[in-house]
């Protein structure tokens, strides 16, 4: 049994500035980013590279017809490196453009086109929460499907992972408690997956308390509180990313992706929205398993006792964003049994990795209780 892999090179630098040095970003490289994330940090470096701008393509998160768009723009250019700069939308489309066969993306999706890898991969992460940079993962929405479908496969590892705290200076504080919370779920959904093991539990505890600990800080003394903390919450991204690309992700994910899909929510966001309740589906289905482990995880750190630990987690999350109720982005009723069915059909990936087995009758209940 494989215990643990870590595919890419981690990388840390200082500055911007650092990194570019370091790398030797040259014309043979494509810097795929955003222009307000560019701008600050790489403008006066004056790189030879050419920059493609992630917004120009399409906005919101990341898409089939976005990623072709930006494919048909590169394939004017020959380049020996892909170099991802931004958040989930820049890191999982620049996966797949390090791939020889990229369009049509549907056919990628579907395995039909062969996954042969022809451009070193560089992925700079600039918020705290998707973990993308050290998985072999891409997620997009796919548009004429209405959902989100993820690629797995080792061709799409990244060959360097970069950590440039600097980054995340400019990241609004929505964008800031979003990406978290998203780690914070992947380190969740990680631990008590049937493929976790004591390595990936090991990075998942400490992502955990890296956050939660975070965001006690911040509720005690307001959203600047995060700035000296900014280190920290990009290396509990980190290792929650370790973790959940070796053990996976289970029904949170699951069943935010048909929200993120129909109603274009942002990918942590949509994964906040169903959280509590696939937690207390776990808590309620399988009490005395697994789940006291990281249910006593979570008290040592908030002080709290074991039977209420859920609703002392909601309440501190609260306190860094407000959670919408499903009916707020617009679901009706009557849309849960789409949102059950494409659970049930289209995300056994992830499924698979559940804490306890939920059949269609509970993930629609877990939708209820969330409606």
């Amino acid at each position: 049994m494989k215990m643990l892999s870590v595919r890419p090179v981690i990388d840390g630098y200082d500055s911007c500035q650092e990194f570019a040095g370091a790398v030797g970003i040259d014309e043979n490289d494509l810097i795929i980013t955003n222009e307000y994330i560019y701008q600050p940090f790489f403008g006066k470096l004056n790189l030879k590279a050419r920059v493609l701008y992630q917004e120009k393509y399409g906005l919101g998160e990341p898409s089939d017809e976005m990623a072709e768009k930006l494919y048909a723009d590169m394939k004017d250019g020959s380049y020996k490196r892909i170099i991802a700069i931004g958040g989930g939308t820049i890191l999982d489309i620049s996966k797949i453009f390090a791939l020889k066969n990229v369009s049509p993306i549907l056919d990628l999706y579907d395995r039909k086109l062969p996954l042969v890898k022809d451009k070193t991969l560089i992925l700079v992460p600039t918020t705290c929460g998707t973990g993308s940079e050290v998985t072999n993962i891409a997620i997009l929405e796919l548009k004429s499907r209405h959902t989100k479908l993820g690629l797995a496969a080792d061709e799409i590892y990244a060959d360097s992972a970069v950590i440039i705290p600097e980054l995340l200076n400019g990241l609004p504080f929505k964008f800031f408690a979003t990406s978290s919370v998203d780690a914070l779920i992947h380190a969740y959904e990680s631990f008590l997956s049937p493929k976790s093991t004591p390595y990936t539990e090991l990075f998942a505890d400490k992502a955990t308390g890296l956050i939660l600990k975070g965001y006690m800080e911040i509720a005690a003394k307001g959203e600047e509180a995060r700035k000296p903390l900014l280190k920290d919450f990009l290396m509990a991204s980190n290792y929650a990313g370790i973790a959940f690309g070796n053990a996976g992700v289970g029904a949170v994910h699951a069943m935010s992706y048909p929200l993120g899909g129909a109603y274009h929510v942002p990918h942590g966001e949509a994964n906040y929205a169903v959280f509590p309740g696939v937690c207390k589906a776990y808590q309620k289905a399988d009490p005395k398993g697994k789940i006291k482990v990281v249910n006593k995880i979570i008290c040592d750190i908030l002080g709290c006792r074991e039977e209420v630990v859920y609703a002392e987690l909601e309440k501190l999350l609260e306190k860094i964003i407000r959670r919408k109720a499903l009916h707020e982005y617009g679901v009706t009723r009557a849309e849960l049994d789409d949102f059950t069915d494409n659970v049930m059909t289209r995300q056994g990936r992830l499924t698979a990795n559940n804490y306890v087995p939920l059949d269609a009758k509970a993930v629609k209940a877990i939708y209820e209780s969330l409606f």
